[in-house]
Order: structure tokens, then C-alpha cells, then sequence
């Protein structure tokens, strides 16, 4: 487990950013500690420094996991955020969009939504901007980029 570099740092920010821009800063200083991004076996894990230190004593090859898993890094060199993310980064969410309940289902299972299945939306949500998309109940469901919204 190592910290990230630069290169790496900038493109998982960037990507981060798209979902909750200025509020990147209150991931890595939240009032209950700080926290930090570290890279394993090419995914990113958020990480409290507390167990951090910790774990600094088990051996890199005997650790499977430590934190939540925020995304991977691909072979090309792009990143990918995983769904496990979505409670860190639900809260901070600049744009948001809410999908009524008969078309949760089919949006859960990998269909589009049509304008007739949100029931909400966030002021100046433009095209191609990453949301986080939410039920009627506030439940967050993915956060996903979004592609046709006019």
C-alpha cells in the first residue's frame, strides 16, 4: 500500500470533482479525523490515518483490503469510481437527480431514463455533468455521468 503520486492524484481529483467539485476538501478533513487516498493492487482505498498506522504492520502482499474502496486505476491509466464510493460522495453531490419509483426498477437494471421517470432535479444541471441519482426516498442509487439532459 503506497500513497498516491502526483499524476495519479490529479486524475482521481478530476474525476472525483466532476461529482462534488469544491467539496473534495471536507473528504480528506472531516471533523472526525483525517483521511487519505492510498493505492493497492491498482484501486484507490479512503482511508482514516488512524488505521492507517495500523495496518502499517501487516505486509503489502498479506493485505487484501484496507477502507472503502473508491475506484481502480485502468490500464490506461483512467479512473474508474466504484459504486462503493457513492456513500462519501452522495452527501457533498452538486447535482442531483431524483427518479420517480416505476422508473427506479428498469433503471437499476441497466435501462435509460425517459424525462417521464424523474421527479426531480437540481437547478443548472447541464449536459454531460456527473450526478448522483437518487429515489424519491433519498436513497442514493449511482452516480453516473449524464448524457442528454435538455
Amino acid at each position: 500500500m503506497r500513497p498516491l503520486t502526483e499524476e495519479e492524484t490529479r486524475v482521481m481529483f478530476e474525476k472525483i470533482a466532476k461529482y462534488i467539485g469544491e467539496n473534495l476538501q471536507l473528504l480528506v478533513d472531516r471533523p472526525d479525523g483525517t483521511y487519505c487516498f492510498r493505492l493497492h493492487n491498482e484501486r484507490v482505498y479512503y482511508v482514516s490515518e488512524k488505521i492507517l498506522k495500523l495496518a502499517a504492520n501487516i505486509s503489502g502482499d498479506k493485505l487484501v483490503s484496507l477502507g472503502t474502496c473508491f475506484g481502480k486505476f485502468t490500464k490506461t491509466h483512467r479512473f474508474r469510481l466504484h459504486i462503493t464510493a457513492l456513500d462519501y460522495l452522495a452527501p457533498y453531490a452538486k447535482y442531483k437527480v431524483w427518479i420517480k419509483p416505476g422508473a427506479e426498477q428498469s433503471f437499476l437494471y441497466g435501462n435509460h431514463v425517459l424525462k417521464s421517470g424523474l421527479g426531480r432535479i437540481t437547478e443548472n444541471t447541464s449536459q454531460y455533468q456527473g450526478v448522483v441519482v437518487y429515489s424519491m426516498a433519498d436513497i442514493p442509487l449511482t452516480s453516473i455521468r449524464t448524457y442528454g439532459m435538455t
